[in-house]
């Protein structure tokens, strides 16, 4: 792959003329992205790679950092899917799950050094006294010096550079206003202080030749790995248009924490906390590669090939202050044309030469997808609770078919309140209910996913009326703050095997999921039956939602049971739209029409032109 920048620039004078400067190279690319269809097997693809290095692997370890293991980075939720898929798939191979501190405390150096696969989470950050761990075995833990950090509760700060209406300056120290959160930067340095003692922490640990072959407890950014690959790479790392443009954003931890593990803010790929010999690889089902900033991201991460634009990647300036960004929009020319043409070449080819796509529409004939759609009526006194929760909107615009584009989040219309009571109304939650009870009185031994948007509450409203009643139907849920990760991983599995023993056949048949949680998980195996407790939309509003985005996740979603493997004819798919007390489209319509857009589906999965 030829790496290529360039730097364009107008000459003085009025001649008109400018100089442009260029400077590439030809390297070997050491990553990828396997971006194959939903269920068309990338993790099988990922053990075969295993097994084809498995020899060259062994004879690499050495005493006393060298693994001959190939890391496997995933969501907390598929630590278990991972393992079993390798025992369903391979022989003899030794693998080894850490979901946290605790599980890595029961293995050796010599365990790690010689298994052949280790699988941990992307959110490992987030176990309790990971990091400490971490610097008290690197010698740079102190606690005069605020011992380990919190993982930061917030990443990007972009500042406003531009002032929207009526610009009346409340002084020349805020020229917008107020439009700037004033705790901006101390979370950028709360952000940046975390980043470099964890940096720190690392280039320390891997100084230190006093580990012993019983060694326990030693993190794995001390460890060389054969390979690394990361599972749901788009999930955890890469940025969509809505995150682009809003950067109050990441305050999923697992994605905090991944972006860390991986090294985003680490330009120089020896100081990374993730080493690899061979190579690295990104898999997705839904890669999202939309925009060049994305290209251009996964590439530097998914073997450190560098892509025009890099250098002034958007991600340089989450943690710069307002004054910065300006002298550098001052100072900086503005790209041209020929620049701009320059980065989408670089990152197509990138994407020809480093992906690949394959789909699986062989596998799935004879199998099809059925959208049904369950049409309630709210009542007049849900009627007048839902135009209230308008809030922001004058009660003269209020109407039962508003559409996200009317809340204009300038004018103080808060869509959040109006999200949370749409997903919770009463007749909603009765429809769910009278859903599920209509699929288990056809098939009382099936199994169903019903996947709610957690953001907005959808998926508390949603387990207590699943639970209500002197007879409920009950549910599966999984609990953050409750369960641990092991825990989470047990009841998934409930619902990817099939009943055995007497308690496997008490348990309730029902799993509620968050969208957060729709990619990974295999459930094609004991369900063919998929409810959406309401249409999904992430935004504030106005332009600030991102169609594409949305349907991705909701693709994602029924991708969980249709996929190669699923032993029923049909897989249903159940959306609840409730409707005005007379029938009248409602907010649940405009969303439900969206999401099935064909044209936004296949933007979604990379499949227009």
């Amino acid at each position: 792959f030829e790496e290529y920048e360039m730097s364009d620039h107008t000459m003085p004078g009025s001649t008109g003329w400018g100089m442009i400067a260029r400077a590439s190279r030809k390297v070997k690319i050491t990553g990828g992205v396997v971006a194959d269809a939903i269920g068309a097997g990338k993790t099988v693809i990922s053990i075969a790679m295993i097994l084809n290095g498995l020899k060259a692997a062994k004879k690499a370890i050495s005493f006393p950092n060298k693994s001959g293991a190939t890391l496997i980075v995933v969501p907390p939720t598929l630590i278990l899917q991972w393992n079993t898929e390798i025992i369903k798939f391979t022989h003899g191979l030794t693998v080894n799950c850490i979901y946290d501190l605790y599980h890595l405390n029961h293995l050796s150096l010599n365990h790690i050094l010689y298994a052949d696969v280790v699988i941990i989470p992307v959110d490992i950050l987030e176990s309790k006294d990971y990091l400490k761990n971490l610097l008290q075995k690197a010698g740079t833990y102190s606690e005069e010096n605020g011992g380990s950090p919190e993982l930061p509760k917030f990443t990007g700060q972009m500042e406003k550079n531009a002032a929207q209406g009526v610009w009346i300056p409340a002084s020349s120290r805020d020229p917008y206003a107020g439009g700037n959160n004033p705790q901006s930067q101390n979370r950028r340095n709360a952000s940046a202080r975390y980043s470099h003692v964890y940096v720190e922490g690392i280039q320390s640990l891997r100084q230190r030749k006093d580990f012993t072959i019983s060694s326990k407890g030693v993190p794995i950014e001390y460890f060389e790995w054969e390979r690394v690959i990361v599972d749901e790479i788009h999930e955890s790392l890469c940025t969509t248009k809505e995150e682009l443009d809003n950067m109050n954003f990441f305050k999923e931890k697992n994605r905090r924490a991944g972006r860390e593990l991986l090294g985003v803010m680490t330009k120089d790929t020896s100081c990374r906390p993730l080493q690899y010999r061979k190579s690295i690889f990104g898999l997705t089902g839904t890669p999202l590669l939309d925009h060049t900033s994305r290209v251009i991201e996964l590439g530097n991460l998914m073997g450190n090939t560098y892509i025009i634009g890099l250098g002034s990647h958007w991600r340089k300036l989450e943690r710069e202050s307002c004054r910065d960004i300006f002298l550098y929009n001052f100072l900086e020319q503005k790209q041209s044309r020929e620049y701009r043409k320059n980065v989408y070449m670089k990152c197509q080819e990138y994407l020809t030469i480093a992906s690949c796509r394959n789909t699986c529409e062989d596998q799935m004939k004879g199998i099809t997808l059925t959208d049904k759609i369950h049409k309630v009526l709210m009542s007049e006194e849900e009627k007048g609770v839902y135009l209230d929760s308008q809030h922001g909107i004058s009660k003269e615009h209020r109407i039962l078919g508003i559409k996200p584009g009317d809340f204009d989040p300038q004018a103080g219309h808060d869509i959040s309140r109006f999200l949370i009571q749409n997903a919770k109304v009463e007749c909603r939650c009765k429809e769910l209910v009278t859903v599920c009870q209509g699929i288990l009185e056809k098939s009382p031994k099936t199994k169903i996913v019903v996947f709610t948007d957690g953001r907005i509450g959808a998926g508390i409203a949603a387990r207590k009326s699943l639970m209500a009643g002197t007879d409920p139907l009950g549910c599966v849920w999984l609990d953050s703050k409750e369960d641990s990760r092991l825990d989470i991983a047990k009841k998934i599995s409930w619902f990817q095997q099939g009943d055995v023993t007497e308690d496997d056949w008490k348990r309730p048949r029902i799993l509620v999921l968050h969208f957060e949680h729709a990619a990974g998980i295999n459930l094609q195996h004991e369900c063919h039956n998929v409810v959406f407790f309401s249409p999904l939309y992430v935004g504030d509003g106005g332009t600030t939602g991102d169609p594409v985005v949305d349907i991705s996740t909701e693709l994602q979603a029924v991708g969980r049971v249709y996929r190669p493997g699923q032993k029923q004819k049909e897989v249903i798919l159940h959306r609840i739209e409730v409707k005005g007390p007379n029938g009248e489209n409602c907010f649940d319509s405009h969303l439900i029409q969206r999401n099935q857009n064909e044209d936004y589906k296949k933007q979604a999965t990379n499949t227009d032109d």
